[in-house]
């Protein structure tokens, strides 16, 4: 399911910020639901990010736009899977893919999160958990993101949520690194240690 709770209609635009795509804007169809994460909060995400992001295997889980997961590819991570319920956004992800000539790095799956975890067979060094605010669907991804052992050792997970939305306990695991707050938003960077 795309991200947040906000209606948009029409179509919008992404920008990518950073790396070999830096400029680069991509329309997608606005749809309920439909939150990408702003410019603002990626450029901070992507600071912190930075020591790391480079050769990284990526997971974008509530895909929607797939700013997240754009962004990671852009500045050099080696692959990202998207995760999202719409078919649509599925769709326009690959087409995206396509333009920026990054199909071979960008594998898209039209599925929920929770059902893609149970399936998947690997491990990934950043996950980017952005769900749709109030409905209850970050601390089963985050549990089941752990019990699953889909982390790589030292792995990062980046967790985005209304600013007034009430936090689940996250695994003793994972260390909070950074926290800050935009808006009606509260994003924060975790680093996973092995249990």
């Amino acid at each position: 399911m795309s991200r947040g709770t906000k209606g948009l209609s029409g179509n919008g635009q992404l920008r990518i910020i950073g790396g070999q795509w830096r400029g680069r804007k991509l329309s997608f169809t606005a749809a309920e639901g439909l939150r990408p994460t702003s410019d603002r909060v990626r450029e901070t995400l992507f600071n912190w990010l930075a020591a790391d992001i480079h050769g990284a295997k990526c997971l974008d889980l509530f895909a929607g736009s797939g700013a997240l997961g754009l962004e990671s590819l852009s500045r050099g991570a080696t692959y990202c899977d998207f995760i999202d319920t719409s078919a649509a956004a599925i769709k326009q992800l690959q087409s995206h893919l396509q333009v920026l000539d990054g199909a071979s790095r960008g594998h898209c799956h039209n599925d929920s999160a929770l059902s893609f975890l149970t399936k998947a067979q690997q491990r990934w060094d950043i996950v980017f958990v952005d769900p749709p605010f109030g409905q209850d669907l970050l601390a089963p991804t985050c549990d089941l993101l752990n019990q699953l052992k889909s982390l790589s050792p030292g792995a990062m997970v980046y967790v985005e949520s209304g600013a007034k939305e009430k936090l689940p306990d996250f695994p003793a695991s994972w260390e909070p690194h950074r926290e800050k707050k935009a808006g009606g938003v509260s994003y924060r960077l975790f680093i996973v240690h092995p249990e």
